[in-house]
């Protein structure tokens, strides 16, 4: 199995479920499956730059980057979540190597919108460091950020990082553990399955909105670059990577076309 994880920064703010998730991950890779993990830090960032008088500004659910953004950006996501987490998995057993989009030119971007200043629109990503990394035994742990063959750096959703990473990975899951149970619908019941279809309704009749929003719209690009299915479900789920990893149904599972018997 080669999946992709995506990890939000929610349920990296907490050494002990950091730790638990990465002790999950590194079991996962020596018992066989080919794995590479992505993070955010939003929650972290925010507190950051808060605690440092510096506000805090989103339009449509993407954080203003100025220049001093930037700066916090590189040294929350690249600097401290980033290591937290590569320690906690090589305390695991895993040998984890933190890197970022800019690493290698391993994700590439351009401005988005000049109004969000630099967050970064992902224009292409190399998984070559990726494969390279994962062939010789090591796990790559990749914070959301991107660079330009010019040199300029951006801020990029992680969810959006996910899908880059994971296609061109060539990943056959790709998953996203978030501090809810899954895909909800109007009844507010978690859905077990998903097809595209069936996303892009939740999308367009406004059921799904918020982060949840972000994740459908990253799920519909990552399958339909290829991405085999991608999962939604809850971090601090037991056991929650070897039931996804396992085909458990937990969370919503989501498919391009029919969704699979449960």
């Amino acid at each position: 199995m080669k999946a992709l994880i995506k990890l939000g920064g929610t349920l990296l703010d907490s050494a002990s479920q950091r730790d638990a998730l990465a002790a999950q991950i590194s079991a996962a890779r020596a018992k066989g499956a080919e794995l590479a993990v992505v993070h955010g830090g939003g929650k972290q960032l925010t507190r950051y730059l808060a605690e440092r008088g510096i506000e805090s500004r989103f339009v449509n659910g993407l954080r203003v980057t100025t220049p001093e953004t930037v700066d916090a950006v590189l040294k929350v996501f690249t600097g401290s979540v980033n290591h937290e987490l590569v320690a906690s998995l090589n305390r695991a057993g895993a040998l984890a190597v933190g890197l970022s989009g800019i690493d290698g030119l391993l994700v590439e971007a351009e401005p988005m919108d000049p109004a969000l200043g630099a967050v970064g629109r992902v224009t292409k990503s190399n998984a070559a460091l990726l494969r390279l990394l994962v062939a010789n035994g090591y796990l790559p742990v990749v914070a959301c950020v991107a660079g330009d063959r010019e040199g300029r750096i951006y801020n990029v959703n992680a969810d959006q990082m996910a899908v880059a990473c994971a296609a061109a990975f060539g990943a056959q899951q790709l998953v996203f553990l978030t501090d809810v149970e899954g895909v909800m619908d109007g009844d507010r019941h978690v859905r077990a399955s998903l097809t595209v279809a069936e996303s892009r309704g939740l999308i367009e009749s406004g059921i799904a909105t918020g982060g949840m929003l972000a994740k459908l719209n990253a799920a519909v690009a990552a399958l339909t670059a290829g991405v085999g299915q991608v999962r939604i479900a809850a971090g601090a789920a037991d056991r929650v990577v070897e039931r996804l990893l396992a085909g458990e149904e937990i969370g919503t599972r989501m498919v391009t076309g029919e969704a699979p018997a449960p």
